[in-house]
C-alpha cells in the first residue's frame, strides 16, 4: 500500500524546503531519506495548497496566457484562437502532478499513522482536509486536459479514467470527507501554520468542501442533469457552505518568486479588457460614469446613444462582435461600476493603482499612436487619453498591421495595479459563487434553501461589497437598461431587447456624422440564439464579472458548459489557422469549433506513459486537440 511513499517523500522535501525550511531542523533526519514514520501529514497538506498557489514561471503560462485568456478575462489571442504550446502544458502539467503527489502522500501519510496507532487527536481531520483539497486539484486538471488517472501521481504509470468516473470519484470524496470531520477537535497553534487558506479552521473545511461539491456538481448539468442535481441538493442540506467572505477559499501573496508569488505579477503580460466583458460592462446597472468618477473626468464621458469614431479600413468588423468598426474617443455614459475599480483608464495616471507595467518602458503611460496606410504614412492619430475601448481577438489581417492602437498597452483599458503587485489575496472560491450556484439551481427547478431572485441579488450584493461599489447597489438591481449584448440587471425584467438599438458615430477619416443600428448580437451557442435576457442568462453574466479576475477556470469552464455568456467571435480579415471552421461567411454565428474546449496533453506523457496516453485520447471521443469538448460541455 506504501510502496510509492518515498518518492512522493522526496517530491514533497524539494517543494516544501521554500516554504518553510526552518520546520525541518525539527526532523532529525535527512528529509530526502525521510521513511513513512518520519514526516507529517500537514507538511503535505501545506506542500500542495502552496503549489497550487503557482510560482510566477507556472501562473504566466497556466493562469494568464492559458486559462485568462480562454476564459476571456483579458484580451490575448494564444489559446482563445486555437494556438497551444506544448511546453506551457508541459510545465503546468508537471507542476500540477506534483501537487497531486502531495495531495494523495497527505492522504497516505494519514491513513498509515492511523492504522499503526501514530495518529494524533487531529490525524483523521487532517485526512479530510487532504481529501478535499485533493479533489479540487483533480477538478483542475481534468477541467483543463480532460480524463485522468484516478490513482496516479504516485511515482508510477496510471491507468487513467474516463471524466464521468473522475467526476463521480471527486463528488464521493467530498461528500465522505465532509461527513468526516470532526469540528469539535481542538489543534495545537503550531498547524495552523502549515494551512494558508483556513488555519485548518474544520468548518471552514467542511464549507468549502460542500461549496466545491456545489461547483462539481452544477459542473454535470447539462451532460448528466439527475446526478447533477441529486449531489447538488445534498451538498446544500445542511446549510453548510461558503456565504461570506471570512469563509472564503483564499490564500494571501508575497512578492518574490515562488508558490506564493502573486499570479498576475509579470510586468510583461499586458492583461488588457477583454471585448467579451466590455460587451458585459457598457450599459449595464444604469450607474452613468458621472456618478463612479471624480470631476475631473467628467467632461470626457460622452452621450449614451453615442459610439464613437469609425475607422473603417482600421478596425476590424468581420467578427459579431457588436461593437466592432468603432473607437469610442471618451468614456462610456454608462457601464457596470465594477468595471472602473478592475481595469484603469488610459493615461488616467492620478489613480493609484493605474499599473505601470512594464515598468522598464513607457509602453503603459503613452497614449499617443497613429492609424498608418500601406507605405506607413499617418492617416490619423489617436489620442487614448481618457477614452475606453476594447477589442475583439482573432486575425485583423491588413487592419491590423496599419493600427498601432487596437492591442497597444497605453491605449486600452488594463487590469489595476492591486491585482498584481502580489500583495492582494487569491480567492479559489468566493461566495458570490455559492449564491450564483443556487440561483441557477432555483431556476433549474432544484429545491434550494433560497429562491433564485435572493441568491442572484446577493451574489451581486457580495461582489460589489468586493469592489467597494455598494453605494450603486439599490440603483443597479432595478436597472432595465440592456448592456451591449442585450442583458439587464432587474431579476424581474425578462423582456427581450429588440433587434438593433440606433447610435450616432462620427466617421474618423471624413468627420462626418451619421447613425447606424447596431444589433444585440445572437448567440447561438445558447437555445439558438433566440434568448439574451432569461434569468440563466443573467446569473452567468454576474457570475462572469463577479469572477474576474481571481478565477477565470470557471468563466471558461461555464462557457464550455452552457454557452454563456456571449463571447463574439475571433475576427477573422484572414484566417486563423487553427480555428480552420471559422470563416468570413460564418462569423456571425457561434459554434463551439471557434472557442477552446480544453489543452492537449503534453508530449511528455505521450512520451512517458502511452498506454495511458491512448487510454485518455479514447475516452475524449475525439482527437487530442484544443477544440475537441470535454464529456460535460456543450457540443
Amino acid at each position: 500500500m506504501y510502496k510509492n511513499i518515498g518518492k512522493s517523500i522526496f517530491a514533497f522535501a524539494l517543494s516544501f524546503t521554500a516554504v518553510s525550511c526552518s520546520k525541518f531542523d525539527e526532523i532529525n533526519v535527512d528529509p530526502k531519506v525521510a521513511s513513512i514514520d518520519q514526516v507529517q501529514v500537514e507538511y503535505f497538506i501545506n506542500a500542495a495548497i502552496v503549489g497550487a498557489q503557482q510560482d510566477p514561471h507556472v501562473a504566466e503560462r497556466a493562469f494568464v496566457l492559458y486559462w485568462k485568456t480562454a476564459g476571456r478575462q483579458h484580451r490575448s489571442n494564444g489559446l482563445s484562437t486555437g494556438v497551444y504550446t506544448d511546453d506551457w502544458s508541459q510545465d503546468y502539467y508537471s507542476a500540477a502532478s506534483g501537487w497531486l503527489n502531495a495531495a494523495y502522500t497527505a492522504v497516505e501519510v494519514a491513513e498509515h499513522q492511523m492504522e499503526t496507532g501514530e495518529a494524533q487527536p487531529y490525524t483523521n481531520n487532517l485526512l479530510q482536509v487532504a481529501r478535499i483539497w485533493r479533489a479540487y486539484l483533480l477538478s483542475e486538471l481534468a477541467d483543463n486536459f480532460g480524463p485522468l488517472p484516478i490513482n496516479g501521481f504516485q511515482g508510477e504509470n496510471p491507468s487513467f479514467n474516463n471524466l464521468q468516473e473522475v467526476y463521480y470519484f471527486m463528488l464521493q470524496e467530498l461528500k465522505e470527507a465532509v461527513e468526516a470531520i470532526d469540528p469539535s477537535v481542538t489543534n495545537p497553534d503550531v498547524l495552523r501554520n502549515f494551512d494558508h487558506a483556513y488555519n485548518f479552521d474544520y468548518n471552514k473545511w467542511i464549507k468549502y468542501g460542500n461549496s466545491l461539491r456545489m461547483r462539481f456538481a452544477m459542473r454535470l448539468s447539462e451532460v448528466d442533469p439527475g446526478k447533477a442535481q441529486s449531489e447538488f441538493e445534498d451538498a446544500i442540506r445542511g446549510g453548510l457552505y461558503i456565504t461570506t467572505m471570512d469563509e472564503a477559499f483564499q490564500v494571501t501573496e508575497r512578492p518574490g518568486w515562488d508558490g506564493l508569488t502573486g499570479v498576475m505579477s509579470r510586468e510583461w503580460n499586458g492583461q488588457q479588457i477583454s471585448a467579451t466583458l466590455n460587451n458585459l460592462y457598457l450599459g449595464l446597472g444604469g450607474i452613468p460614469s458621472e456618478n463612479q468618477l471624480g470631476t475631473n473626468l467628467h467632461q470626457y464621458v460622452k452621450d449614451e446613444d453615442y459610439i464613437g469614431l469609425r475607422f473603417s479600413e482600421h478596425f476590424s468588423t468581420l467578427t459579431n462582435d457588436p461593437s466592432a468598426g468603432y473607437w469610442l474617443d471618451g468614456l462610456p455614459k454608462v457601464i457596470d461600476p465594477r468595471a472602473y475599480k478592475t481595469f484603469a483608464i488610459p493615461g488616467d495616471l492620478n489613480n493609484p493603482d493605474f499599473s505601470r507595467y512594464p515598468t522598464y518602458t513607457q509602453d503603459a503611460v503613452t497614449t499617443s499612436r497613429n492609424l498608418v496606410n500601406a507605405n506607413d504614412g499617418v492617416v490619423k492619430t489617436i489620442e487614448a487619453r481618457y477614452t475606453w475601448n476594447a477589442f475583439a481577438i482573432g486575425n485583423w489581417g491588413l487592419k491590423g498591421a496599419r493600427n498601432q492602437v487596437y492591442t497597444y498597452l497605453g491605449t486600452n483599458p488594463r487590469l489595476v495595479q492591486r491585482y498584481r503587485s502580489s500583495d492582494n489575496v487569491r480567492i479559489f472560491f468566493a461566495p458570490w459563487e455559492t449564491n450564483f450556484l443556487l440561483a441557477e439551481a432555483g431556476v433549474r427547478g432544484w429545491s434550494t434553501p433560497v429562491a433564485a431572485k435572493e441568491a442572484y441579488e446577493q451574489g451581486v450584493r457580495l461582489s460589489f461589497d468586493y469592489n467597494n461599489v455598494g453605494a450603486h447597489l439599490g440603483q443597479y438591481l432595478s436597472s432595465t437598461n440592456y448592456n451591449r449584448v442585450g442583458t439587464s440587471v432587474s431579476w424581474d425584467h425578462t423582456p427581450e431587447p429588440p433587434a438593433s438599438h440606433r447610435m450616432t458615430f462620427v466617421d474618423g477619416y471624413a468627420n462626418t456624422t451619421g447613425t447606424v443600428d447596431i444589433p444585440y448580437p445572437s448567440n447561438t451557442l445558447y437555445r439558438n440564439g433566440a434568448v439574451k435576457n432569461d434569468h440563466l442568462t443573467k446569473i452567468i453574466t454576474q457570475k462572469f464579472i463577479a469572477q474576474c479576475p481571481w478565477l477565470p477556470l470557471e468563466t471558461w469552464s461555464d462557457h464550455r458548459r452552457l454557452g454563456l455568456p456571449f463571447f463574439e467571435t475571433p475576427a477573422v480579415e484572414e484566417p486563423n489557422t487553427n480555428l480552420p471552421d471559422l470563416t468570413r461567411s460564418n462569423y456571425m454565428n457561434a459554434s463551439t469549433k471557434f472557442f477552446p474546449q480544453r489543452l492537449r496533453y503534453p508530449s511528455s506523457l505521450r512520451n512517458t506513459n502511452q498506454q495511458g496516453y491512448q487510454q485518455a485520447v479514447g475516452f475524449l471521443e475525439g482527437e487530442d486537440g484544443v477544440l475537441t469538448p470535454l464529456w460535460w460541455a456543450k457540443r
